[in-house]
């Protein structure tokens, strides 16, 4: 924790530690505290959040001859480690404007690379714009790996020779999966120029080989790129988020808030974001985790403090806190200062909690960050949001996504992010004919949602446009000719759409013929699809008269058919809606009022 004599002002930057479920976050932040937390969790994967404050003193025992290798004065006076499960907890460590962490860590298994989760890491990495450096972890793993009493570089290059081969495939490996979300990297002795490529760290958890290169390449891009971030008014009012609410013993309801900026005291006023408007109630008591402790550990000694200033992690004791969620931000307050803080609080909570769109889906979330990044993950889908909110889902939101039916079926769905969603909540919005999506895991719950607007799409559009002639463009192939007449029957390439048996067949502007049968690879089929060839036979027309080889040809839709059509154009590809604009030109050539 900064003193409050401190004559820089410094912080200690905000590190998050985030990736995969099973990568070794936790595994990493122990071998860097000398810790065993994540031995008494279930299965070995986070269950709560954490922060550890980590003093500079300690990271030069772990880093030092490094730290010195890199001629700096280091002014920061530690890190705050951040220690979330999966990722799911990063969202919710937001202030205005972004992200709470200055800097993450990302925590990739290098035998198993990306996964699901790694891939939203990255995708919230970037909507935030935190820098971060990529741990590349499990290297004892790597086959035939043999651990050495040495720096990590050392270490490596005294490896067997399919060792290091492997080791430094799997770091290209990684090298190119980040390369595709726009991120140039590369192994952090290597890189050039830290403001443009990222810093992949081979690391060990296990060994504890690479931690002491991880905590200087931390430490020094902290100091070197982010010392003005982290100039702070100590002696002003606290700035924070809530990272958990809980019931402690003794306490009853406490705040576990990471402060990140100004001086929090006992009896202070403070102020905290709400759904229904800004709570407001006094400091009764502020708690402090020793250093190297943990604040989620059940036996961690936390002792009782008169102030905390930032950036640090502190458990606060307060009355009338029963309605406060986590992710919310939270300030201190003079009486002068009161209604500022009120304002200042609520517009924060109004960033992310607002209807959006005229139209949309709903979206409901555990925490204001939480909702703030699935919202950012969404738009980057191209997907409107007519509501986005914390709390659980409730029949107004019901009721909203119900107006959606008439505009856009597809937006009927409201997605419920680790939030309970009851059985009762459950029937009554399928009885609405609502779709509700509800998962503990962000990437999950898109997945679904993308996988039900897939199929109610095509459930929609079977049975809207079922018995309709849709659109379909197609070429007759040149030396494809197995009959002149009575019927004609030719190889056609399919363009555009898909040609079915009894479809109308048009050429400029007139109907001439009709899909009698068709044959693909000597099946006999009722409907062939774009990309695909095959044989058709047309009756009433003769090759070298009414059709030629090359010819382009449309299937005939009928007036009232292409009307319709234009009511569900949502259900047709955009291909499919320029045929019908080519169809509706060659139609109005004969006919100019046709489709009109």
């Amino acid at each position: 924790m900064a003193k409050k004599d401190s004559a820089s002002n410094i912080r200690s930057p905000v590190c998050s530690v985030i990736g995969h479920v099973d990568h070794g976050k936790s595994s990493i932040l122990d071998s860097i505290r000398g810790t065993h937390i994540i031995a008494k969790e279930a299965g070995g994967i986070t269950q709560a959040i954490g922060a550890s404050i980590i003093p500079l003193d300690v990271i030069k025992k772990k880093a030092g001859p490094l730290l010195q290798a890199l001629k700096m004065e280091f002014t920061i006076p530690g890190l705050l480690f951040i220690d979330t499960p999966g990722h799911a907890a990063f969202t919710s460590l937001r202030k205005r404007g972004g992200n709470l962490a200055d800097i993450a860590i990302l925590v990739v298994d290098i035998n198993e690379g990306f996964k699901p989760q790694t891939v939203e890491c990255i995708e919230i990495l970037k909507n935030y714009k935190t820098p971060f450096v990529v741990a590349a972890n499990k290297l004892d793993l790597v086959p035939g790996w043999r651990e050495k009493k040495v720096g990590l570089l050392q270490a490596i290059s005294s490896q067997e020779p399919n060792t290091k081969n492997a080791v430094d495939t799997k770091l290209y490996e990684l090298v190119g999966r980040l390369h595709e979300f726009g991120f140039a990297s590369e192994r952090f002795d290597r890189v050039s120029d830290f403001t443009k490529e990222i810093a992949i760290v081979p690391v060990s958890a296990k060994t504890g080989e690479g931690i002491p290169e991880l905590l200087m390449v931390v430490t020094g891009l902290a100091q070197r790129y982010l010392e003005n971030c982290l100039k702070c008014n100590i002696c002003g009012p606290a700035k924070g988020t809530i990272l958990e609410v809980k019931e402690d013993k003794g306490l009853g309801k406490t705040l576990d808030v990471i402060i990140y900026d100004g001086c929090i005291k006992v009896n202070d006023t403070i102020v905290i974001g709400g759904m229904n408007g800004p709570i407001v109630t006094k400091v009764r008591a502020l708690l402090q985790p020793l250093p190297l402790a943990e604040m989620r550990d059940k036996k961690a000694k936390f002792t009782g403090i008169k102030e905390a200033v930032a950036a640090t992690g502190v458990k606060i004791s307060a009355p009338g806190v029963d309605e406060v969620i986590a992710g919310m931000p939270i300030r201190s307050a003079s009486e002068s200062g009161l209604e500022q803080a009120k304002s200042e609080v609520q517009a924060e909570v109004e960033e992310v909690i607002m209807e959006t769109d005229k139209e949309g889906i709903i979206v409901k979330a555990d925490t204001i960050g939480s909702l703030e990044a699935i919202v950012g993950l969404l738009r980057g889908k191209g997907m409107s949001i007519r509501k986005a909110a914390v709390g659980e889902v409730s029949k107004k939101d019901v009721a909203d996504a119900e107006s959606n039916l008439e505009n856009d079926p597809l937006d009927a769905a409201i997605l419920a992010f680790n939030i309970p969603v009851s059985e009762e909540t459950l029937n009554y919005s399928k009885g609405k004919g609502i779709k509700v999506v509800h998962s503990d895991v962000i990437y999950t719950l898109i997945d679904e949602f993308e996988r039900w607007r897939e199929d109610e799409k095509k459930r929609i559009e079977a049975k809207e446009l079922e018995g309709l002639i849709r659109p379909c463009k197609f070429r007759i192939l040149p030396n494809y000719v197995f009959r002149q007449s009575n019927p004609a029957i030719v190889g056609v390439d399919i363009l555009v759409g898909a040609l079915r048996v009894g479809s109308p067949v048009m050429k400029d502007g007139r109907d001439i013929s009709v899909v009698k049968s068709l044959q693909h690879e000597k099946e006999s089929l009722s409907v062939v699809e774009a990309g695909k060839q095959a044989a058709v036979s047309l009756p009433n027309v003769t090759v070298g008269r009414q059709i030629n080889e090359n010819d382009i040809l449309y299937t005939g839709i009928p007036d009232p058919d292409f009307r319709k059509l234009k009511q569900f154009k949502q259900f047709l590809s955009k291909a499919e809606l320029e045929v019908m604009k080519e169809i509706a030109e060659l139609k109005r050539k004969v006919n100019p009022l046709w489709g009109v």
